[in-house]
């Protein structure tokens, strides 16, 4: 299990210390962070289990380096030139190898890598498996006293010194420190590297020169050897003369400078001394390439380096170039020499991969920061992962500038790590006007809205960013429809609370854009709803998209502009054949969303189009309406025919809710009404009980003496769904794309976009067949441009209304149509609402009526037959 560590405190601010430089173009000193912002990662192993990337662990690995450098010297001079154990080497031996001996059983407690899957392993029975049958064996051996292998030897083998080459195995772990310090940007890898070849060649001349001195300590003549030659008396001299002696032979032999004054003396020694010099041979090539490979290495990026510098430098002052372009010149080589010279091309490296593989890692690194992005909340997660797939991390060096000011809109970016300043140009100085961090956007309203840059985005410290391209990014939301109103809600609402004079001008800009239809993203039908834009809402309809369209919890257009109070809005969907008794996914209808937000004049409107309070769910309709201790509210639903005694899905009912309100007028209306107070609820509850249980002694006097229930027949006129008359039909909910999330603004219950479930895209809409059905659309229902005549645009702008009746009908108060654009238009109305075609078309006064162009906003029409007229005017 994984854990990503946030960077926060010391960590954060010494970030931001290796980012800042003395100078505002050189990096040398900054660690860039990793592709994505993710540190790394933490593994939870269990109790008692040590991580091998453990800090106090790796302390002691290099600690007991110190005793291998000693091992691998002592070793090869006591089986040269001891006979016996001489403290104290003697006793430091046994130190050190008590040191080993506990190395031994923490090894049993430390977590492997698996090569396989690339996991810690922290079972202790697989830790202790694997160590058993790889190096335990070596190790224990390795550091038995010599002493007591001395006694335990066979006789030809008791010679001292000789069982503590075995300790020579422990040599692996210099290989892996030096392994370690070659990856560690804290160590330069030239001198890691020199030291490396320092150490292998005086190891080999230590070893040569023991084992030399080894031959001649135990040839059967010592005037007959290498050094009884030079020295006749050498075994009664010093270790020290002995030993320096050795090292001289050894180093001579080695550089090929000898034989002068010490050279073989038996066949013995010129056995040996072949098979040295032809191992020096391989050592000399082994280091003369090594370090001839690093200087090479080392100069020619240099040298490209500073060539690239020096051009730079020399077209900045051909054209005379401001000094703060100039630093950015050199900032931006010497972070490109950086990730070059670090092995850091990551983009490159992308680049190189098949685009399943890119996608993958595009996805693990960038999605969780991409989806905290207020502009893609509530978005599908078929956009996110196709966005992600196409983002290009880059990386900025301090105060360099990655927008301009009134540029074109090209990319926009979002901040990975680092810090970005917002500046603006006024008066000819440049003023900051805020600061984008970590997850924050830069230049998306210039993308989304199709104007030049509003800010210029310059870097405060080492950045890294993500870039999408903008022609890139509509070719997505193009295919992915419905995400797109989605997106330009969250920036509308975005600009909304920007409480800034330059963002509600582009607020105010965009709005006016969206309503002439000159966005490149798609529009919905509850979009221009929730904003209230009937103007745009008329175009919308004209275009053909379905007045029932719904979104993810179900609720039309309708829902929302009865919700909103918009009398306007509501008109244009009636009268475009809207179901006014379409049921969102909680029950709600229309005539409620009016009902509950007080809208009284949409509410009559949507009564006169057949809207019953009925179709939706009533039992939560009136444990709402008690609930908020509305009794106006609640008489309401049952004067409009709607059932008070209804549970809901929980079987909990209005009396519930009002006992437990403790509203006596509300209970004693609901029993009034035949509320059941001994029926219980899926919890066994019952309002009786409740009363009892909450002491409301009231209430319990009303439940003791009920009244008789009254009827509905007696107080109220049932209305009934309008019949298919005459081939009209009503339409029902058919979803389509684009659909839009609505706000929560007047819900009480707020579902916000940035908590929502994420949408449903439609795949029709979103694949080959829906875009170009949705492209010829376009071609053919253009909206009207703004340099249209105000003639040819007159239902552009507000339409106007009418109240229609029909006395023949029984309707004499008439009901509040749109004006339609024909006189044919308007019978078919008459046709629509009566069922009834008209032989005359009279205004209230009596005066006939022949054509659309005499009828004018607000008259009342009289639909008439030849029998009627006379009566009517009478």
């Amino acid at each position: 299990m994984f854990k990503v560590p946030v960077i926060c405190g010391t960590e954060l601010q010494r970030e931001i210390e290796l980012s800042l430089d003395g100078s505002h173009y050189s990096l040398t000193t900054g660690i860039l962070p990793s592709l994505g912002a993710r540190s790394n990662r933490h593994v939870l192993l269990r109790n008692f289990i040590i991580s091998p990337y453990n800090r106090i662990y790796r302390f002691w690995e290099t600690f007991l380096v110190l005793f291998v450098i000693y091992t691998a010297w002592v070793s090869p001079f006591e089986l040269g030139f001891l006979h016996k154990a001489r403290p104290p080497l003697s006793i430091i031996d046994n130190v050190v190898n008590g040191f080993f001996a506990i190395d031994i059983a923490l090894t049993f407690f430390v977590a492997y890598l698996d090569t396989n899957t690339y996991l810690l392993i922290d079972d202790r029975k697989l830790i202790a498996w694997k160590y058993a049958r790889t190096w335990l064996a070596f190790d224990v051996i390795s550091t038995i006293p010599s002493e007591l292998a001395e006694k335990i030897s066979p006789s030809p083998l008791r010679t001292y010194g000789l069982f503590n080459m075995l300790r020579l195995w422990r040599l692996r772990r210099v290989s892996s420190l030096f392994a370690r310090l070659e990856k560690d940007r804290n160590f330069n890898y030239f001198w890691v590297r020199c030291a490396k070849l320092i150490c292998v060649t005086l190891f080999a001349v230590h070893c040569s020169g023991c084992f030399y001195y080894l031959i001649a300590a135990h040839y059967h003549d010592s005037s007959k050897t290498w050094i009884g030659a030079s020295i006749p008396d050498f075994k009664t001299q010093s270790i020290w003369i002995r030993y320096v002696t050795s090292m001289y032979w050894s180093i001579t032999t080695l550089t090929t400078v000898g034989y002068g004054d010490l050279h073989a003396q038996n066949t013995g020694e010129m056995i040996y001394d072949i098979f040295y010099m032809l191992f020096n041979l391989g050592l000399t090539a082994y280091l003369i390439g090594n370090m001839t490979n690093l200087v090479v290495h080392g100069t020619s990026k240099t040298r490209e380096f500073r060539d690239t510098i020096q051009a730079a430098s020399s077209f900045a002052n051909r054209n005379r170039l401001p000094v703060r372009l100039q630093e950015q010149m050199l900032a931006h080589l010497c972070l490109k020499f950086r990730t070059d010279s670090e092995g850091l091309q990551q983009q490159e490296t992308l680049d190189t991969l098949p685009k399943a593989i890119r996608s993958s890692i595009s996805h693990f690194l960038f999605y969780s920061l991409v989806d905290k992005v207020y502009l893609f909340r509530g978005v599908s997660n078929d956009l996110l992962f196709q966005l992600v797939s196409e983002m290009k991390a880059e990386y900025f060096p301090p105060k360099e500038d990655v927008i301009l000011q009134n540029e074109a809109p090209t990319d926009f970016y979002i901040l990975v790590t680092g810090a970005v300043d917002l500046l603006v140009l006024k008066n000819g100085v440049e003023q900051i006007v805020g600061e984008a961090k970590s997850g924050d956007l830069c230049g998306e309203i210039g993308v989304l809205c199709y104007r030049p840059q509003l800010f210029t985005a310059r870097t405060k410290r080492l950045s890294q960013l993500l870039r999408l391209n903008r022609t890139t990014f509509f070719n997505i939301i193009q295919a992915n429809v419905g995400d797109g109103t989605i997106i330009m809600n969250n920036l509308l609402e975005h600009l909304k609370e920007e409480k800034d004079p330059v963002m509600e001008g582009v607020l105010l800009e965009t709005e006016h854009m969206l309503a002439r239809g000159r966005m490149d993203l798609p529009l919905s039908l509850c979009f221009a709803a929730l904003r209230g834009d009937d103007q745009l809402l008329n175009q919308l309809l004209k275009r053909g998209l379905d007045p029932n369209e719904s979104d993810n919890n179900n609720r039309t257009a309708l829902h929302i502009a009865a919700s909103k109070g918009n009398e306007n809005c509501v008109l244009l969907l009636l009268d475009f054949g809207a179901d006014p008794n379409s049921r969102d996914s909680e029950g709600n209808v229309p005539l409620w969303e009016a009902m509950v937000s007080n809208h009284e004049q949409v509410v009559k409107l949507l009564a006169d189009n057949g809207a019953l309070i009925s179709s939706g769910d009533t039992g939560h309709f009136a444990c709402i309406a008690a609930e908020r201790n509305n009794l106006g509210l609640l008489n309401e639903i049952f004067d409009r025919g709607g059932d008070v005694t209804c549970p809901k899905n929980n079987g909990s009912t209005a009396l519930h809710v009002a006992v437990c309100e403790g509203n006596v007028d509300i209970v004693e209306f609901l029993l009034d009404q035949g509320c059941n107070a001994d029926k219980a609820d899926d919890h066994g509850w019952t309002p009786r009980n409740l009363a009892e249980q909450q002491g409301h002694e009231d209430i319990k006097l009303l439940f003791q003496s009920p009244k008789p229930a009254r009827t509905k027949s007696a107080d109220v006129k049932f209305l009934k769904l309008p019949e298919e008359k005459h081939g009209v039909r009503f339409i029902g909910r058919h979803n389509s794309e684009p659909t839009i999330r609505p706000l929560s603004h007047d819900r009480d219950e707020g579902h916000s976009l940035k908590h929502a479930k994420r949408r449903r895209a439609n795949n029709f809409h979103n694949s080959l067949f829906g875009i170009m059905s949705s492209a010829t659309g376009e071609e053919n229902d253009l909206l009207l441009s703004v340099n249209q005549n105000r003639s040819e645009s007159k239902f552009a702008q507000s339409p106007a209304r009418i109240t229609v009746s029909c006395p023949q009908k029984g309707d004499i108060a008439g009901k509040l149509v749109l004006l339609p654009q024909s006189f044919q238009q308007l019978l078919e109305i008459s046709m629509k609402k009566y069922g009834f075609m008209p032989t005359r078309v009279l205004i209230k006064d009596g005066a006939e009526i022949d054509e659309i162009e005499l009828v004018r906003d607000g008259d009342h029409i009289v639909f008439a037959g030849d029998l009627m007229v006379n009566d009517f005017l009478l």
